[in-house]
């Protein structure tokens, strides 16, 4: 009997990305993945057109809710397509597609849950792909703080190139998260709770002008909000306070 081609979903949330949409679909391997779903977050811009014309699946909110609502809307759809992989993929041309299949391959062989593309295995390859110094630090300082937290070795927590198992989608309850950026600290320290496995693979650093990005008192919000999420998740684990979207692994 023939194997079963295993069904990986690719989930674009989308924002302002109508000039680099096309770009990231074409890193995409042709054949490797089942659907390529893309959620566009209230953009006045032709975003939803240009996935459209490429063959996407594209669902539109009318309003913004923001880049954790925009995900809520991608793992929800992604689910009904019952798949066995969902790949989480910033349409900014930020991150390369190309490396897709090095992130759901050690999933469909049952070596981990949750996988993220890093694009700091090393200083050098983040600084000369164009990684400002002020963003490489506090990621490495984050990740540092995270990690001794949280019990992980990883080298990066801000990626937007991640891949999920089914499971870890069923597991982890999204829903409950923030609408904003903080968003994805909560689904990794989330994620630990549950007793997922985690792992990543090394990933080009692309920076460019036409990429989406965090900024000014936005950034600073976001790292707030994400050391906050691990200071909370290491009361969660003292049994000091109680969190809903950490209790799934208690």
């Amino acid at each position: 009997m023939a194997k079963t081609k295993p069904k990986i979903v690719v989930v674009m949330p989308a924002y302002y990305a109508e000039r680099t949409v096309e770009s990231t679909f074409r890193e995409i391997p042709a054949g490797l993945v089942s659907e390529i779903i893309l959620v566009d977050d209230g953009s006045k811009d032709k975003t939803a057109e240009t996935a459209q014309k490429l063959g996407l699946t594209v669902f539109r909110h009318p309003h913004n809710l923001g880049y954790g609502g925009n995900q809520k809307t991608c793992y929800w759809e992604a689910l009904k397509r019952n798949p066995d992989v969902v790949v989480m993929l910033h349409p900014d041309y930020q991150y390369d597609g190309s490396k897709i299949k090095g992130l759901v391959d050690p999933i469909l062989n049952g070596d981990y849950d949750m996988m993220f593309g890093s694009r700091i295995k090393n200083r050098g390859m983040a600084l000369a792909g164009g990684m400002p110094k002020q963003k490489y630090f506090f990621n490495r300082l984050f990740t540092l703080f995270a990690n001794i937290i949280l019990g992980e070795n990883l080298s990066e927590y801000m990626s937007g190139l991640r891949a999920y198992s089914r499971k870890c989608l069923e597991k982890v309850p999204f829903q409950r998260f923030s609408n904003d950026f903080v968003f994805d600290q909560q689904f990794t320290i989330s994620a630990v709770a549950a007793g997922l496995a985690i792992g990543e693979i090394p990933i080009p650093t692309r920076y460019h002008d036409q990429q989406s990005s965090i900024s000014g008192w936005r950034g600073l919000k976001f790292g707030l909000e994400s050391c906050w999420e691990v200071f909370l998740y290491l009361l969660h684990r003292w049994g000091i306070y109680h969190s809903p979207i950490f209790s799934s692994g208690s």
